[in-house]
């Protein structure tokens, strides 16, 4: 294995931390998340205001739950925010509101979390992973067109790890076939693609807001839009068929209509995750600037020792780095499996949250319809049968590492490089 010039001086071969040897890093990593200024007041109000949920009672003040849609909505330049109780829920409202039902297909990555399954067998229709490109690990514009059935219903690409995926190809094979495009931006929160935000290319953009993500009030979600039918469509399936009243109410009064319109469920934000992401949203562009100089130092360090980092499509203009992604190209280390590598990196670095990438949907050990009364007898959901040969070979050889580490500064970078160097330099020692 070659020295790392990015770091100027030898590797040090000496046992792994994870064999008992001396690790690279003792100091922890900051926790995430981590609590913006403000948050402890917002959260306070909440408490004391006599209304926990948008489906309580109006007590004369706007709920956080309309602040934090409208400040959403202006962050995108959109008309219309939608908040969610989670990011599945989010991609079930704009599922549903798009039309996507019973006898329908909807094209999902064959590289992604399990909820871009689930959330569309939850919906009744059928999931169809297809290919992604090997170098962004996004949607292959190709791969869609090829997938195309006359029961697609929806399009569902994903912002994975830290690229956009290419939405000049992708919007363009929707609107060919009249089929909306739904973008899962989970990842992706304030990415910019030919200077425009994600999310707002698609009929919807989506949104988790869970633990990890760059925006987080621990669970949460929103759904963005630009139309206003389908954004009141998102209002009545997320609030049991419900939506805001066109005046305001007075006091005491629900502000919530009942329309009969459309039946929906409960998927609703609570006042105080409403109040958290209001205050962690101010922090978001300036954290993910952070963010994009460190990962060009991993880019460099990672990149001069046999890890290729994940790229982005040429349209982006400004990624988000949910995770650092980079690809092992050494076949020795990578047979020895990159759950095992990450584990061995992690424990050179205080136990960073270093990781695999995904397994392809068609061997995603947490995507089993069977398992479930509500799925028995239902063709199609069974995606074990489908040929994905670059998110197979994505899911052996790609390592992350989570954006929390990313806040860190050029010395955290290089403790990162020196784990990784160390642990390529004595790969072997994992043999035993």
């Amino acid at each position: 294995m070659a020295t790392s010039v990015w770091l100027g001086e030898d590797v040090d071969v000496t046992l792994l931390a994870a064999n008992g040897g001396s690790p690279i890093r003792t100091e922890r990593w900051p926790l995430w998340p981590a609590s913006a200024p403000g948050t402890l007041d917002a959260l306070n109000e909440v408490l004391h205001s006599g209304r926990w949920a948008i489906s309580g009672p109006y007590q004369g003040k706007q709920s956080f739950e309309r602040r934090f849609a409208a400040a959403f909505a202006e962050f995108h330049e959109v008309p219309h925010c939608v908040p969610t109780s989670s990011g599945t829920a989010s991609l079930m409202v704009a599922l549903e509101a798009c039309g996507v039902g019973s006898g329908h297909e909807v094209i999902i990555p064959g590289l992604t979390w399990v909820a871009n399954a689930s959330t569309v067998a939850g919906v009744n229709a059928v999931p169809v992973p297809v290919d992604v490109d090997p170098r962004t690990l996004c949607l292959d514009p190709a791969a869609v067109e090829r997938a195309i059935t006359p029961r697609t219903a929806a399009i569902v690409v994903v912002h994975l790890y830290s690229a956009v995926a290419d939405l000049d190809a992708l919007t363009a094979i929707a609107e060919r076939h009249g089929i909306p495009l739904i973008e899962d931006c989970a990842q992706a929160h304030g990415a910019r693609y030919r200077d425009r935000r994600v999310g707002t290319f698609g009929a919807f953009g989506t949104f988790s807001m869970q633990h990890s993500k760059v925006l987080t009030s621990g669970e949460g979600g929103a759904v963005i839009t630009a139309d206003a039918a389908l954004s009141r469509r998102a209002e009545h399936l997320r609030a049991d068929g419900r939506t805001y009243t066109p005046h305001v109410p007075a006091v005491g009064e629900m502000e919530l209509a009942q329309t009969a319109e459309l039946m929906g469920s409960n998927r609703c934000l609570s006042e105080f995750q409403a109040a958290i992401l209001l205050t962690q949203l101010e922090l978001l562009d300036e954290q993910n600037e952070r963010r994009r100089a460190n990962a060009a130092l991993l880019d460099e360090g990672l990149g001069s020792i046999g890890l290729t980092p994940q790229v982005s499509s040429p349209g982006t203009t400004h990624r988000t780095y949910y995770e650092w992604a980079g690809r092992i190209e050494d076949d020795e280390i990578a047979e020895l499996g990159v759950e095992r590598i990450a584990q061995a990196v992690a424990a050179e670095l205080a136990g960073a949250a270093v990781s695999p990438g995904y397994p392809p949907m068609n061997h995603n050990r947490l995507y089993q319809p069977s398992t479930r009364a509500r799925f028995k007898g239902r063709s199609g959901l069974d995606l074990t049968g489908y040929s994905l040969p670059v998110a197979e070979d994505a899911g052996r050889r790609f390592a992350t590492i989570h954006h929390s580490a990313l806040l860190g500064n050029e010395s955290d970078m290089k403790d990162i490089v020196r784990a990784f160097e160390k642990v390529f330099a004595n790969h072997q020692e994992l043999r035993d």
